[in-house]
């Protein structure tokens, strides 16, 4: 007991204060109907919100750079918009464009490069079928819905593409793959394509000089009617053998019919007129030796037993006939030997042409990876019931302030204005319609 001017009182005992968090329960208990009313509004409101938005799936596919280094690394940074600077850091950038970070690096530039976009848009109609006035509003719509990621440690990247059609989700997703290997395959210049192009080249102009050597000898062998002159001067040289032995034996063999029957006989008449055939024969196939190549032709055209070069004539056509036919012969033998040699840069720039292993192709995905429903059903009807019950609350606690509060004196104020505001706007809006 304590004492006041000599008069006992009582000692007074403050009452523990009861924890604001037990009011605070107890307020909003009174107001559970009204939080459960806005619950299960915001719960079915959640429900068509959730079922109305469009289903967006995915298409992932992880590729994995060549181990060999990039051939044609400044074509492919310029490709990408990127300067390589000076010489200094051009040797620098050399050094390490080898590295397989490097080239994912690389290859991740080229698949967010304007080029493949630009490609992409125009193969499958985006522009269009996004609805957007702008191409340049298509390729950020395109650069948001891709995302590309590298695995620092293996270098692996993986590209995902996301859109409201599983079907064009693949498509897209694998023409950014193609695109990425078209880029590469046309702006390799290693060795190997140069040599490549150079022996292509080759080959028409020596194909064309074969057609026209083998032309040329074709046209001398029907004009002069020489097939083969090696073969043709040994089967001359036989032949006119063969008539001179024929004509000894028949002049032996007239000398002795003389001295037997005398001239006017039919035997002796008859080896005559033998001996000056085979005269005439030799004669013909032993030729002048100064008829020229319009002669022959001439005389092949009025006599059908000159049908080839007297023996005379060969060794004049031997010349340009050897000439033409090495001709033919240097040509085919070059021909050959570059086609064996196109085949192998053929095949060694294969090898050295950089192209991007597909480590997991984009498939068509089965299930939506966008909208989750059921999290979005809960996470709005969660806030719904928290703002609900911070605005019990609050109305709560201005309730209680005094009405010279200034608290409660600014609020009343800042409502006035936006009253107003309201009022003013709700017309002006109504008559711009």
């Amino acid at each position: 007991m304590s004492s006041v001017n000599n008069i006992p009182m009582p000692s007074i005992v403050q009452p523990v204060a009861q924890a604001n968090w037990v009011i605070n329960a107890m307020l909003l208990w009174s107001h559970r109907h009204t939080l459960a009313r806005v619950a299960g509004a915001m719960l079915v409101l959640g429900t068509v919100i959730a079922f109305i938005m469009p289903k967006r799936y995915e298409s992932v596919a992880r590729l994995m750079p060549p181990d060999q280094p990039v051939s044609g690394a400044a074509m492919l940074a310029a490709v990408t918009g990127r300067s390589l600077g000076g010489l200094g850091s051009f040797g620098n950038l050399a050094g390490n464009l080898f590295g397989s970070k490097a080239t994912s690096a690389l290859f991740i530039d080229l698949l967010h490069s304007r080029t493949i976009s630009d490609t992409i848009i125009d193969r499958f109609n985006l522009q269009h079928t996004y609805g957007k006035r702008y191409r340049i509003d298509t390729v950020k719509y395109l650069a948001r819905h891709t995302a590309i990621e590298d695995d620092k440690k293996s270098g692996v990247i993986s590209l995902t593409f996301t859109d409201t059609d599983p079907q064009r989700t693949r498509a897209i997703a694998q023409a950014y793959i193609d695109e990425l290997n078209g880029i590469v395959t046309r702006s390799n210049t290693s060795s190997a394509r140069r040599e490549r192009e150079f022996i292509e080249r080759r080959l028409v102009d020596v194909q064309r000089e074969l057609r026209d050597a083998e032309k040329a000898l074709s046209e001398f062998s029907s004009v002069n009617a020489t097939l083969d002159i090696k073969e043709q001067t040994q089967a001359m040289v036989n032949a006119s053998a063969t008539l001179q032995a024929e004509i000894i034996v028949g002049r032996s063999e007239l000398g002795s019919l003389k001295q037997i029957y005398g001239d006017g006989n039919v035997r002796v008449r008859a080896t005559q007129a033998r001996i000056a055939t085979l005269e005439r024969e030799l004669t013909k196939m032993s030729g002048s030796g100064t008829a020229s190549s319009a002669d022959s032709n001439n005389k092949l055209t009025g006599d059908i037993e000159s049908l080839y070069p007297s023996l005379r004539q060969l060794p004049r056509l031997a010349v340009p006939y050897a000439d033409l036919y090495r001709r033919v012969r240097i040509q085919e033998t070059v021909f050959e030997l570059l086609s064996q040699q196109y085949e192998m840069a053929r095949i060694e720039e294969a090898k050295d042409t950089p192209v991007v292993s597909v480590i997991d192709p984009p498939l068509v995905a089965e299930k939506k990876s966008f909208p989750p429903r059921l999290l979005i059903i809960l996470l709005l009807t969660i806030l719904s019931v928290a703002a609900a019950s911070a605005f019990i609350l609050i109305r709560d606690q201005c309730r209680r302030l005094s009405d010279n509060d200034p608290r409660k004196l600014l609020a009343q104020q800042m409502a006035a204005s936006l009253h107003t505001g309201m009022r003013w706007f709700i017309p002006l809006w109504r008559g711009t319609r």
